[in-house]
């Protein structure tokens, strides 16, 4: 086996090497945490957007493929929202010039994917299904809930956004902490401040997470290439995630309109919008957010916003326009776009760890 600089994590998660393929919910199922775990990383499902048969179903196929592997089942902490109706109504007012442009009527109902919290049937799930690794965005599930958790034998990853997060989550006994910088794709892991405008860049945060507390530190955000994962190294990861450079690959499933608009990105067309689900975000920026925020004081809380939005979405991507819907990216999806040209997900994990272990020197 390879010896990376620290080997806490592949030893943690029983894995070859400390890379982790993140877990994005919408945008991927069973085979790209399949190709990930073939060239030695964790692959990472997913759950909030999947009802229990579903993750059955994906986990089975992860298993068939690889019987011994561990996998990292992914779920979030948000509290649902109450009595949100004043909040929905602001919001489809803000929404109605939309509608009149396009002829939507008003009673337009689209489905539309909601996010579930962990609770106790999810807990109930993990402990029957033992994929060894859990991770949990926006915070933690109730100690009761943890404890079942850990007590099922998986190994807990949480994201942290700010050193106070980092403190906060070692404090509750996860085994390791993803630092998740304000580069990163997709929503913002924040949960105990919502102030966005004050959450430090990834090479900010790792190393003063690091030095905060005893469990190893996984770095997110802004990573797109070898050079990213050997910096992370260099200023105490003891791992990668990365999400935006497997969005290139064919095993994601976006839709075609994310695909080119991948295609366009820049290091400053993205942006932090809460229009599509109501919390803080990282995506490619079009019309709805230029419009309405990028955050907008009026949209309702997670995971209410994107109801709305439904069928302005499937309205205009019929007539091939992507100005409302999410395009989650990074601020590193340029250096992953060409890293990326032309390789399935294995291929890409194997040209990452290739990549960085030179660079590293080993």
């Amino acid at each position: 086996m390879t010896r990376w600089p620290d080997t806490r994590i592949s030893d943690l998660l029983r894995i070859e090497h400390p890379l982790i393929q993140a877990p994005m919910a919408g945008a991927q199922t069973a085979p790209l945490a399949i190709a990930a775990a073939r060239a030695g990383a964790l692959g990472a499902l997913p759950c909030a957007m999947l009802s229990a048969a579903q993750i059955r179903a994906e986990l089975a196929a992860f298993r068939a493929a690889l019987p011994t592997a561990p996998l990292n089942l992914n779920f979030f902490c948000h509290t649902p929202p109450h009595d949100a109706d004043a909040a929905l109504a602001r919001w489809q007012a803000r929404l109605a010039p939309y509608y009149a442009e396009f002829g939507i009527s008003t009673d337009a109902q689209v489905s539309s994917a909601n996010r579930q919290p962990f609770d106790d049937a999810a807990c109930a799930l993990v402990e029957d299904l033992q994929p060894g690794v859990v991770s949990f965005h926006f915070g933690l599930p109730d100690a009761a809930l943890l404890a079942r958790v850990q007590a099922s034998g998986a190994k807990v990853l949480a994201s942290a956004t700010t050193v106070a997060e980092g403190r906060w989550l070692a404090a509750r006994g996860v085994d390791a902490i993803i630092a998740q910088g304000s580069e990163a794709g997709g929503h913002r892991g924040l949960f105990l401040s919502d102030d966005v405008a004050t959450q430090p860049g990834l090479f900010a945060l790792l190393p003063q997470l690091v030095d905060a507390v005893d469990v190893p530190v996984i770095a997110a955000g802004g990573i797109g290439d070898a050079r990213g994962i050997a910096a992370a190294f260099a200023l105490g990861a003891a791992a990668v995630q990365i999400g935006t450079a497997y969005l290139y690959t064919p095993e994601t499933r976006i839709a075609a309109l994310h695909r080119d608009a991948l295609a366009a990105a820049r290091d400053d067309n993205t942006a932090l919008t809460n229009v599509f689900s109501g919390r803080p975000a990282r995506g490619l920026m079009n019309r709805v957010m230029r419009e309405l925020g990028p955050l907008s004081a009026d949209a309702p809380p997670f995971p209410l916003a994107g109801t709305a939005l439904a069928p302005l979405r499937a309205a205009t991507e019929a007539g091939g326009s992507g100005d409302f819907q999410s395009l989650w990216a990074g601020q590193a999806a340029a250096l992953s776009r060409t890293l990326a040209r032309g390789l399935d997900a294995e291929a890409l994990t194997r040209a990452l760890i290739d990549g960085a272990l030179q660079r590293i020197g080993i």
